[in-house]
């Protein structure tokens, strides 16, 4: 059986992932800065969970000292949004959000290189706000954009093990319903910025992921969910 770790598997698309990954009979570990989150998201999926967070360089390191067997997949969906003008940048919540996007993935790589099996994937999280660049959404472009260069330096510095990216549009997975009401309108307008003419569901990022864990001959490349929405000003 092959093992997946889903770093950031105890909400939204990371607990998406997770979900599938047991259905489709993987030996999964949820990771999460909350272990007590992940603790519950795998007792539901009969997973284990461990906390790693990515701002913490030990945790990851006692993570892959736990998981020293062994690991076949690693998924991370870790993020911290600091989305603000330009003038209230903060430095420590920058900081934060390149951490989470692409620095604490790489120190991932760094401690878990030893521990993955050749055949195996790893998959970072991007976003479309990396194609698209927009007032306010600096921090967020940035980060997201500099996954896609991560993906194909890592894939390098780990072959033969693949690294590539998911970079989703906009999908109600569920991150969208603190707008209350405005959520629709969200969503309408992210379906009227698409060529396909809709807003995306976590199903189709899932599958994008999972896909990805088992196409051998793809690796360093950014896999587009988001209906082209990158190549539509509508």
């Amino acid at each position: 059986m092959e093992r997946i770790l889903v770093i950031g598997g105890a909400r939204a698309l990371g607990a998406a992932v997770a979900r599938r990954a047991a259905k489709d009979g993987y030996d999964v570990v949820v990771g999460a800065r909350d272990l007590a989150a992940a603790e519950a998201t795998a007792r539901g999926i009969g997973a284990t969970a461990v906390r790693i967070d990515l701002q913490d360089e030990s945790t990851i390191a006692a993570a892959a000292e736990r998981l020293k067997d062994g690991v076949d997949h690693i998924v991370t969906t870790g993020s911290a949004p600091h989305d603000v003008p330009l003038p209230e940048l903060d430095r420590d919540e920058l900081l934060a959000a390149f951490t989470a996007k692409v620095a604490g993935p790489m120190l991932v790589a760094k401690h878990f290189a030893p521990l993955l099996r050749p055949t195996g994937a790893m998959v970072m999280f991007s976003g479309v706000v990396g194609w698209r660049p927009g007032p306010g959404s600096l921090v967020k472009g940035v980060t997201n954009g500099a996954v896609d260069y991560a993906v194909r330096h890592l894939a390098a510095e780990l072959a033969p093990v693949r690294v590539n990216a998911v970079s989703p549009g906009v999908v109600d997975s569920g991150a969208w319903d603190r707008l209350g009401d405005r959520k629709t309108a969200l969503l309408r307008k992210s379906a009227a910025g698409t060529f396909v003419g809709r807003h995306g569901e976590t199903d189709d990022v899932v599958d994008a992921v999972m896909w990805l864990l088992g196409a051998g001959f793809v690796s360093g490349e950014t896999i587009h969910v988001e209906g082209g929405a990158r190549h539509s000003y509508a």
